[in-house]
């Protein structure tokens, strides 16, 4: 009897690890394509990865000192704004507003998607903070309202902007929005053309541009920091505007000036905002050095003629704009776009009709009004509509270069001007010229600190010295020299620290730098170190 049981309890002991072994074996058989589909896909799509273009340009002479994938069509995402921001400069420089106008939030602005302000519809704002909102927290309702303030609908205001993009010779730039949200089509222009518009904004409004150093917008109780990161961060950098969408990347547009030189940059389709503004700090270290710090040879770019009518865009260079749009591997094709009927145009408030002669077509992206028989209508591959945002940064005021008539905007009352980090820095006195050279301050990783050597403040005698920093506090200088010392013991070993103080107007910053350098190659060879290292440097003759 006993032995009855225990074989029965045994029995179904062995029946239930049986069940168990099955259901284990299923699970595994279902999971395993699902498990295998998701392998599939991330190999497949190998990250977020779009299309990437880049150009720095010396602003006195025109040359080009860094450039790549520059006249390749790309997506501006919110530095759409600083074509925004140059018509509103116009309407402020011809009085037809003042910076205490107020411009009325409309229904449709108030809708917009953020990054915004939040304004109700009827609500009201003036001309200053809506410039100082577009600059720092790119809020795509104040955008909105100022096209249709300026130019009746934002439809019209796209057409004068892209009338101004032709005039200045952006001649690869089309808008269809003032705030670079995902349209269809969306607004496409190249890195070349954007270089064209920095320079362009700073040589006809200069006493306007130095509000886009502001870093702090205080208002209505709110805080609005500007999303340029490099701002107090990279010595010269005065400006001007990032941008992101899904579609586009992480992009930012900069002007850096320092020691008589000035180079304006642009960084389009980032992988995150710390890679963009990685790769756009070493390309201002590295171009302002080679930067003229004579006189202006260049042309100023607003003198340039409006540009004569383009032919209708070829199927060809169509194809090619929407091939380099393909972001996303595993988004779906979206259907083509419907060619635009031509529509009656309404009465035109005066500031939209001093651009209605200019010519609008573009070899990019199609017209607005277009006869079937004008080509095929761009197709971008792979794009979906998406919400833009922004970068966030925690930054403050800075005061730009000056206007060529001293009249320079100061930031208003409700602008916070302290700074507890680097200022931007102004021009070196004369005689300072030629060994003021500018550098990033750099955040390094937490590590342990090596005893600081000694660092002497006169300049020792040297043909040729390294700079790795420069910063709003000496004791930050030597910090930077010390440990520069330990991660290149051998190159530096009979190199001597010191730190420059440079002034001018107020600002107050500290090189930290490197001399003993008999030969050129010999003081590359220790940056080349030090880069490894995670440091940024660079030679210059002593």
């Amino acid at each position: 009897m006993a032995s009855g049981c225990v074989g029965t309890g045994r029995g179904r002991w062995f029946a239930f690890i049986g069940l168990v072994s099955v259901a284990a074996v299923t699970l595994v058989a279902t999971a395993s394509p699902a498990e295998a589909a998701r392998k599939k896909r991330r190999q497949v799509s190998g990250g977020y990865a779009p299309p990437y273009a880049a150009m720095v340009v010396d602003a006195k002479s025109g040359r080009t000192l860094h450039a790549v994938n520059e006249d390749a069509a790309r997506i501006p995402a919110s530095i759409t704004k600083v074509m925004t921001l140059y018509l509103l400069f116009e309407q402020l420089e011809r009085g037809r507003l003042s910076m205490d106008s107020p411009l009325r939030v409309s229904a449709n602005a108030a809708r917009e998607a953020p990054s915004k302000i939040g304004f109700e519809p009827g609500e009201t704002i003036a001309v200053r903070d809506a410039i100082l909102a577009l600059i720092t927290k790119s809020a795509n309702d104040v955008a909105t309202t100022v096209a249709e303030n300026v130019g009746g609908s934002e439809d019209e205001f796209a057409r004068m902007m892209t009338a101004r993009a032709r005039s200045l010779g952006m001649s690869r730039t089309t808008f269809y929005n003032a705030h670079g949200l995902p349209h269809d089509p969306p607004n496409i222009t190249t890195a070349r053309d954007l270089t064209i518009l920095a320079r362009a904004i700073q040589e006809r409004f200069p006493r306007y541009y130095p509000m886009f150093g502001t870093r702090v917008f205080n208002y209505a109780g709110g805080a609005y920091r500007n999303h340029n990161k490099l701002l107090g961060r990279i010595e010269g950098v005065d400006g001007i505007k990032t941008g992101y969408t899904r579609a586009s990347g992480f992009n930012l547009m900069t002007s850096a000036k320092a020691d008589g030189r000035h180079v304006v940059s642009v960084v389009l389709g980032g992988r995150s905002g710390a890679a963009r503004d990685k790769v756009m700090a070493d390309l201002v270290v590295a171009a302002l050095p080679r930067a003229t710090s004579g006189g202006r040879s260049a042309p100023m770019v607003a003198e340039a003629p409006a540009l004569a009518p383009e032919p209708p865009a070829r199927p060809a260079a169509i194809a090619q704009a929407a091939a380099a749009q393909a972001v996303v591997a595993q988004a779906p094709e979206p259907a083509p776009m419907p060619v635009p009927r031509p529509r009656i145009e309404p009465e035109l408030p005066a500031a939209a009709r001093a651009y209605a002669a200019t010519p609008t077509t573009t070899p990019i992206a199609p017209p607005r009004a277009i006869s079937a028989s004008a080509g095929q209508p761009l197709q971008l591959s792979g794009m979906r509509p998406v919400s833009a945002t922004t970068t966030p940064s925690a930054m403050r005021w800075s005061i730009g270069a000056p206007a060529a008539d001293g009249k320079v905007l100061r930031p208003p009352a409700n602008v916070d001007t302290t700074s507890s980090i680097a200022k931007v820095a102004e021009p070196a006195p004369a005689a300072q010229v030629a060994l003021a050279q500018p550098e990033p301050r750099k955040i390094e990783a937490s590590e342990p600190k090596p005893a600081a050597r000694p660092v002497e403040k006169a300049a020792p005698a040297s043909k040729w010295v390294i700079q790795l920093g420069a910063t709003d506090d000496e004791s930050k200088a030597r910090d930077i020299l010390a440990r520069a010392r330990a991660k290149a013991a051998g190159p530096l070993a009979d190199a001597s620290p010191f730190t420059q103080k440079v002034e001018s107007r107020g600002t107050t910053l500290y090189r930290a730098r490197f001399a003993g350098f008999e030969e050129s190659k010999d003081a590359e060879k220790a940056c080349a170190q030090l880069k490894r290292g995670g440091f940024a440097c660079f030679a210059t003759r002593g």
